[in-house]
């Protein structure tokens, strides 16, 4: 876009020379007035939001104490989607009389700023205290309006709010469903400023303290504790600070996720983002319908055995004919498949599928550590294959016949990765076409497809769509993962030098 802007005014100055005297004079004179105004240092504002350059900026940083600045690019569709809110927070903390403020930098214009604090991705925004530009700290909250005025107004004022008595407490406990509270003897200790680090980190919980002798006494402690009391299952949990090892801010962040879920999630719009970043390594899923009563009975077994598994299993209810309808593709299921389980791993998205014959306790506890134990081998979904899927110019492959294909010693098999839904891989569609067409007649060279959200494998994982892997002839199950121009030209290349490319040799994976 620059490099255009450049180009467009050489090609408009020979038009202004053409003009008369007065009107050079003019335009020289405008052009001197908005070179002086670039060069200021004066902080302009769009709507509240400061928009600052390499000539205001140390300005902006000495006149306010907390700057949140957000690095974007005008073409950035998340930009775009971005500004109202932050717009809309700017006018929020002005409103509350914040010290804490916003400011934005283009930084495809400003690219002296943008190479200063390493600005590789759009948006990006970084916090700058009390004018130090050296070691701005990085945005983590959400990006909408409630949590980026909850992010800044945590770092703003205190991030946990001092109870001085049993009268404060029990308010400030009961005030919401969830209250994280520290009690420590000490509030100017090292423990108690990591748990004040945890509250500035944790911005969508309410975070208090106390030292007091009586509030120790009152909720029964002895010693330096977290407590996250919570208006729901066993109501409150403690974490006694280890008097050796001290408290760990990583560790206490993870064990708040962990307990301020509810033992049993319900899947809903309203909490699925709570499920999927919670960083609870398996998910043990229950689908029912809600509609029937005798389904319903089936939650309590499901809830009975969940406590066991705390921290590793989140357990999860799916409704199949509210919310929960949307995720059954993803499993290979319709409502007609309830009552039944899975469980998943997240970091694979393996699932594997529990016998329905009983729905008890002790059989879901026992379903659960036989996967955890690595007894239990994954459920991989696969679709039916079409009566021609080998008759076509690009093999039409599934979950059934992907081994027997790809693994044919004799051939040479390319195979695309793709997601019916995914715009790059119907951008590529007509070129991989093509190429099957080019090499149709080939013996020894396939082309083929996989639909991969309706087909799983057991030792491939495909992270993104579309993916391409070349497996050549030969023994020793070799895959080779394509990565350079996806043009039919280039794929012919690849495949006529035997799955390498001169420019970029892709590396080469043993598959187990």
């Amino acid at each position: 876009l620059v490099g255009l802007l450049v180009l467009s005014l050489a090609w408009l100055s020979p038009a202004l020379g053409d003009e008369e005297e007065d009107g050079e004079v003019v335009a020289e004179e405008k052009e001197e007035e908005e070179e002086d105004e670039v060069l200021s240092d004066e902080l302009g504002e769009e709507d509240g939001v400061l928009v600052l350059h390499e000539h205001n900026f140390a300005r902006a940083l000495s006149e306010h104490r907390l700057l949140l600045v957000e690095f974007y690019a005008p073409w950035c569709g998340h930009c775009q989607r971005l500004a109202p809110a932050f717009a809309e927070a700017a006018t929020t903390l002005r409103n509350a009389s914040s010290p804490a403020w916003l400011g934005k930098v283009d930084a495809t214009a400003q690219t002296a700023l943008a190479n200063e604090f390493g600005i590789t991705s759009y948006p990006t925004l970084k916090l700058f205290r009390d004018g130090n530009r050296t070691h701005p700290l990085a945005y983590t909250g959400s990006m909408d309006t409630e949590g980026i005025v909850r992010w800044m107004q945590r770092r703003a004022g205190p991030s946990a709010t001092l109870l001085k008595d049993t009268a404060t407490a029990a308010t400030f406990i009961s005030s919401q469903d969830l209250v994280v509270v520290g009690f420590f003897k000490d509030l100017g200790s090292e423990v108690a400023q990591a748990f004040y680090e945890v509250a500035r980190e944790v911005v969508d919980m309410p975070f208090g303290v106390a030292e007091a002798a009586e509030l120790f006494q009152t909720y029964g402690l002895s010693a330096d504790t977290v407590c996250l009391f919570k208006k729901f299952d066993e109501g409150r949990t403690d974490f006694p600070v280890d008097p050796t090892r001290g408290l760990d801010v990583a560790e206490l962040t993870r064990l708040l996720r962990v307990h301020s879920l509810k033992l049993v999630m319900e899947f809903t719009n309203e909490t699925s983002n709570q499920i999927f970043s919670a960083k609870i390594p398996h998910h043990m899923i229950l689908f029912l319908n809600k509609s029937s009563s005798g389904q319903l009975t089936l939650q309590d077994g499901f809830r009975a055995a969940a406590g066991a598994f705390r921290g590793e299993v989140l357990f999860v209810v799916v409704d199949v004919t509210g919310d929960g309808a949307d995720v059954l593709p993803f499993f290979g299921m319709t409502p007609a498949d309830a009552p039944t389980m899975r469980l998943v791993k997240m970091e694979n998205n393996r699932k594997y599928r529990m016998d329905p014959d009983s729905f008890s306790d002790t059989a879901i506890r026992a379903f659960v550590q036989a996967v955890l134990d690595g007894k239990v081998k994954p459920h991989l979904m696969s679709a039916e294959p079409p009566e021609d899927w080998d008759m076509r110019p690009v093999k039409v492959l599934v979950g059934k016949t992907f081994e027997q294909v790809a693994f044919d010693e004799t051939k040479n098999v390319f195979v695309k990765f793709y997601a019916p839904w995914c715009s790059h891989c119907q951008a590529m569609a007509a070129a991989w076409e093509e190429l099957g067409e080019r090499y149709k007649d080939h013996k020894d060279i396939i082309i083929a497809e996989l639909d991969s959200t309706a087909n799983e494998l057991e030792n491939i994982t495909i992270k993104g769509f579309p993916t391409l892997h070349y497996f050549p002839a030969g023994p020793g199950r070799k895959m080779v993962e394509y990565k350079s121009a996806r043009d039919v030209e280039t794929f012919s290349k690849f495949l006529e030098n035997g799955g390498t490319l001169p420019e970029e040799p892709p590396a080469v994976s043993e598959v187990p």
